[in-house]
């Protein structure tokens, strides 16, 4: 009645409606029936339907009734999945429906342009494919064993036909005539069988710390039906309390219950209130079957991290980490949360296209790709797939699926042979220090981005530090992350910032060096130390090199404060403490300087030494540099006419006011955002 009413209205704010299809194709037959003069009105109007999801809901009867009921109206459709001649609905394409093609631009080109993101699929073999040949090849040749397919000459034919002949999938062949393939014989039983439910579940499991980068991302599993999505539910349920892995998951799919009272029905009404139970305690609310819309509702703003859930990846105990459906939320859902998609159902055209792309919606460097594992018929889906992507891509698949990891490690190490010939060049030695020249650096951040995203993609493949061959250690990236980071603090530890012509990208500088390994220097410490009490002037020389190749891990500030302990050592200036590392004593070092610093800036201008610890406490950049006036306050400390004695003492010549107002300015800025560096 609300969609009428706007329909006839003249007002503007009922230009624009927005409906739902259902709603639509009512209008022409509501009970009772409208008035002709009222369909009509409306019809006199000019009026033109844009038909989001344009693949879904408009080869039935709905679309028709709107298009009698509103006969001179203007239809656009859009879908990023257009029904094509190959896979017609009722002898209908999205063309017939419409019209002709406006505009296409394709998930290649969505990609291309980094709209969103390429996919990473994997085929997981489930059973074996020798042993599903044998199988289909004894079943086939009506044998109960292989020795007796072999000893019976025609069943031999057959047996070896299907051992050594057919694909594993169905292909069509140069006539377009359809051959069949080995899983074309299986029947939908074999995969309705604990053995190929349990490796599904365990693929789940095994991988879903890295692929869900440690639970920050959410996955969705399709299923092939009701029964098994909630047979999956129980499994997996069992499963993850089992590993003690607290992976929260969820159920949704059509809640309509059958009025027959048969062991189906029974199955899934039971299942529904188990998976509603089950929901109510984890996240403490109150659904039920008679709410069950609301349900859904729930589910879709929690995994999508929208009202009311909003900054819900705060709080991880309220979030979905794992979805299984059975056609619901494969289509039309968005969430940037999402980045794997687990299949163990038979997709084919618009439809893988459109369950994969849950998977594609931009994110961070955390997520380069969406991750799909597909399970049942894999060979055959592997096949589905390509022909959807050749449909849906103009034939022209750019970068639609990335780069796997063997081709990803080898871009990793070729990237690092580029970083060390550039090192090298600069006569810098175990990445100890940045080059000094501007190129050089911004060569430098390009060439290191590049290595960073092809490690985070690799990471969510399954890389691992020490298992898969690289010519770096963790220990050698984390010292090119150091490097990184000085690059926005220009020479890399204080002093004149330098321009690099770069973006630097933050997710890498937020990356924590503090974990280089320290063992190695200690120990190389604590052996330079014993060896001074021996005087064996050649092993202590050879000792001496190995501490200062291991320096290249260290800032460039904390280097300078670890080449001045050694000189007091070797001067017996330093009081050792065996229960210090070495990484502690130049901590020690880089506090006492900094003190050493305050205290001379403090006396020279006389300003609060309070108010200047206060901000060398905080992080301070230039953008917040005097959040809260804090800055001025320290400026205001300032004695000027000490600060007026120091300037003339240090230039040597008489200085106006103003100009010491602007020295100091300087000195202070200078001096609180390099953390003591100003000389």
């Amino acid at each position: 009645a609300v969609l009428v009413t706007k329909l006839k209205s003249n007002k503007d704010k009922d230009t624009l409606i927005v409906t739902s299809i259902q709603k639509m194709s009512n209008i022409d037959s509501e009970d009772g029936g409208l008035k002709a003069k009222d369909i009509e009105l409306m019809r006199s109007k000019r009026v033109v339907f844009i038909v989001d999801e344009a693949h879904r809901s408009t080869f039935g009867d709905m679309l028709v009734t709107i298009k009698n009921t509103f006969h001179n109206a203007l239809f656009f459709g859009f879908t990023g999945t257009p029904i094509q001649d190959e896979n017609q609905k009722k002898n209908n394409t999205t063309a017939t429906v419409f019209g002709n093609e406006l505009h296409r631009y394709s998930i290649a080109d969505g990609i291309r342009d980094k709209n969103v993101l390429g996919f990473d699929p994997y085929k997981v073999l489930t059973y074996k494919d020798r042993d599903v040949r044998r199988a289909v090849a004894l079943h086939e040749a009506k044998a109960k064993n292989e020795a007796e397919a072999l000893s019976d000459p025609k069943k031999k034919i057959v047996f070896n036909t299907f051992m050594n002949t057919l694909k594993m999938a169905g292909y069509k062949d140069a006539d377009d005539k359809y051959v069949k393939g080995i899983e074309d014989y299986l029947p939908t039983s074999q995969y309705e069988r604990d053995e190929h439910y349990g490796s599904v579940v365990k693929d789940i499991v095994d991988n879903w710390m890295t692929l869900s980068q440690n639970f920050k991302f959410h996955a969705i599993f399709a299923t092939s039906s009701i029964p098994e999505a909630i047979h999956y539910y129980r499994l997996l349920k069992a499963k993850v309390q089992e590993e003690k892995l607290d992976l929260k998951i969820s159920v949704l799919f059509d809640s309509t219950i059958d009025n027959d009272e048969g062991a189906k029905t029974a199955f899934k009404e039971d299942g529904l209130v188990e998976i509603i139970e089950d929901y109510n305690e984890r996240y403490e609310q109150d659904f039920s079957l008679k709410n069950f819309s609301k349900l859904k509702k729930d589910i879709a703003s929690r995994l999508a991290h929208k009202q009311p859930y909003l900054n819900i990846e705060k709080t991880p105990q309220k979030q979905i980490d794992l979805l299984i459906v059975v056609d619901q939320m494969l289509t039309g859902f968005d969430s940037k949360w999402i980045n794997t998609l687990y299949l163990d159902k038979m997709l084919k055209y618009e439809n893988i296209i459109q369950a994969f792309s849950r998977t594609n919606r931009l994110f961070g460097a955390d997520k380069p790709f969406g991750t799909i594992r597909y399970y049942r018929k894999p060979h055959t889906m592997e096949e589905n797939i390509k022909t959807a992507i050749k449909s849906y891509s103009g034939d022209k698949p750019f970068n639609l699926f990335v780069d796997k990891l063997e081709h990803n490690l080898k871009k990793l190490n070729d990237t690092f042979d580029e970083i060390v010939e550039l090192f090298e060049n600069a006569k810098i030695s175990n990445f100890e220090k940045l080059p000094k020249e501007s190129a050089e650096r911004a060569t430098f951040a390009k060439l290191f981005k590049l290595f960073n995203d092809t490690l985070e993609a690799a990471k969510i493949q399954g890389f691992k530090w020490g298992k898969d061959e690289l010519k770096l250690d963790e220990k050698t990236y984390l010292t090119l992350v150091q490097r990184y980071k000085e690059l926005s603090r220009g020479s890399g530890g204080g002093g004149v910032t330098v321009d690099v012509p770069f973006e630097i990208e933050g997710y890498i500088t937020e990356i924590d060096t503090d974990k280089i390994d320290n063992d190695f220097m200690n120990s190389r410490f604590d052996k330079y130390l014993k060896l001074i009490t021996q005087g064996d002037e050649v092993e202590i020389e050879k000792t001496l090199n190995e501490l200062h190749k291991s320096f290249s891990s260290l800032s460039q500030e904390e280097q300078k404060y670890a080449n001045i302990f050694l000189h007091d050592i070797q001067r017996g200036d330093v009081e050792l403490d065996e229960t210090k590392s070495f990484k502690e004593y130049i901590t020690q070092y880089q506090a006492n300087a900094q003190d050493a610093e305050v205290r001379k800036l403090v006396e020279a201008f006389g300003l609060d030494a309070t108010k200047l610890q206060e901000m060398m406490k905080i992080e301070i950049n230039e953008n917040n540099i005097n959040d809260y006036g804090r800055f001025d306050e320290l400026k205001n400390s300032v004695d000027r006419v000490k600060a007026k004695v120091y300037f003339e003492d240090l230039e040597g010549n008489t200085i106006p006011a103003f100009k010491v107002s602007m020295r100091v300015d300087r000195v202070l800025r200078d001096f609180v955002l390099n953390v003591g560096d100003e000389e």
